[in-house]
């Protein structure tokens, strides 16, 4: 098989060669900080190009990018004619155009400022080309919907000024009726970006699992411990299944609302997964992560759903048999033993995000090692957690475009045996000019 020509990249039009790092700053020299600022469809810079910025979803006359929803089939569970690739904490502080924002506004105004929001969302698409657009907010924002309050302050995190730690206060929460009235600001967020993403990508939405939420809000914020939750799964269990099903209805709930206004994908991040043992996770995490994927898949059964448990890859095991369809792993396991682990069970990620503070040539090899050994099917590229702040851009760059230029071999990615990869010949097509860099 040839390599297919490199996709179009951004409306700014700047055509990237698949392996180069193009050194410079980023696209967005100059930002309106206004939260009224106009919607991206309507500026300037894209009203003068020739080809329109978005399409409905079944007009191919008006289709951007052809691979634009090789994510989305790709967490379907379908064969690409390579991997797609996105990262998370793919907006963030190692941008110069984000932060522009960071500097300037609180966390919570730039998250519950349509305008904003869809702006960072839709930077990273813009600079790398990724194939998945995440909109910009955050696990912890649908809790004042709930009636827990909470802030994020610069160089200390999420702060809950009110923390739940009795029974009346579980009781006393309130039920996410109605998100539109609620959480508004989400909704408009995501029903621009669904314009805006369009013909050029998929558009993600996220939750976080009820483990995490519940940790953050029994804790008061971050922890490096967990003390307070684990102290309560040790006095009065009960009360903690109490809260944790109370969540995950609301999640679930706050999840197909993201699904009716355009999320076409759900990544619920178990963020706190390190904090529990197996045991642990079995009681605490997965019944209700289980729950809030079986409240999506009961209304809308054909959007893929992934789950990430950062720091659960040593019990990676339990999570095969997950309401998910798509396990996102962390950094601490090898690909092979992680796809032999989940057998059919499709995945995303791992690279270590340190590799993208190295240099190039440890780039494209660690993608290069990571997509031959996911086998060239059921896999989307990411890393094994977030952006690291002080990665270069350019390496980001590489690094999505060093994925897109692997082109999967015909009939690659077939399951052999139950599982996906393996010692085989590879699956996979490398342009020769990355064959000496990756040696």
């Amino acid at each position: 098989m040839t390599l297919r020509a490199p996709s179009r990249r951004h409306q700014r039009g700047a055509v990237l060669f698949p392996i180069m790092l193009v050194l410079g700053s980023s696209l967005h020299t100059a930002l309106a900080f206004v939260p009224a600022i106009p919607s991206r469809a309507a500026t300037a810079a894209h009203a003068s190009s020739s080809i329109p910025l978005f399409a409905s979803a079944g007009d191919a006359t008006k289709i951007i990018n052809p691979d634009h929803d090789i994510l989305l089939r790709v967490a379907r569970g379908e064969q690409a004619h390579r991997t797609p690739v996105w990262l998370m904490r793919q907006a963030g502080r190692y941008m110069a155009a984000f932060r522009e924002y960071s500097e300037k506004y609180p966390f919570r105004q730039r998250s519950e400022t349509p305008a904003m929001a869809i702006e960072l969302s839709m930077q990273p698409l813009e600079a790398f080309g990724v194939d998945g657009v995440i909109m910009f907010s955050d696990i912890l924002t649908p809790l004042p919907a709930l009636g827990i309050n909470f802030d994020v302050i610069t160089g200390k995190g999420p702060v809950i000024p009110k923390r739940i730690a009795t029974a009346l206060d579980i009781e006393n929460l309130q039920p996410l009726d109605d998100p539109e009235k609620s959480l508004p600001f989400v909704g408009e967020t995501l029903r621009t970006l669904k314009k805006e993403v369009a013909g050029r990508a998929t558009l993600l939405g996220f939750v976080g699992a009820p483990f995490t939420l519940a940790a953050y809000t029994i804790e008061g914020g971050s922890s490096k411990s967990c003390l307070k939750i684990k102290k309560m799964m040790m006095y009065d269990p009960t009360l903690l299944h109490v809260y944790l099903d109370k969540l995950a209805t609301a999640i679930g709930d706050y999840a197909c609302y993201q699904i009716e206004n355009g999320a076409q994908v759900i990544q619920v991040f178990e963020s706190w997964a390190h904090q529990l043992s197996p045991s642990q996770f079995l009681k605490y995490s997965k019944p209700y992560a289980d729950k809030v994927a079986a409240i999506i898949k009961a209304k809308y059964p054909n959007v893929p759903i992934i789950f990430f448990g950062h720091g659960g890859s040593s019990y990676l095991e339990l999570q095969k048999d997950m309401n998910a369809d798509m396990i996102c792993l962390d950094w601490q396991v090898d690909m092979t033993t992680a796809r032999k682990t989940l057998g059919s069970k499709p995945v995303s990620g791992n690279v270590d995000p340190t590799i993208l503070l190295g240099p190039p040539e440890g780039i494209v090899a660690a993608v290069d090692e990571c997509i031959g050994k996911a086998g060239g099917s059921g896999h989307i590229l990411n890393l094994g957690h977030g952006v690291i702040k002080t990665t270069p851009e350019e390496a980001v760059k590489l690094f999505v475009d060093t994925a897109k230029s692997i082109e999967v071999k015909e009939g690659g990615g077939v399951e052999k045996g139950g599982v996906v990869g393996g010692e085989e010949e590879s699956l996979l097509v490398r342009p020769a000019a990355l064959a000496g860099t990756a040696a």
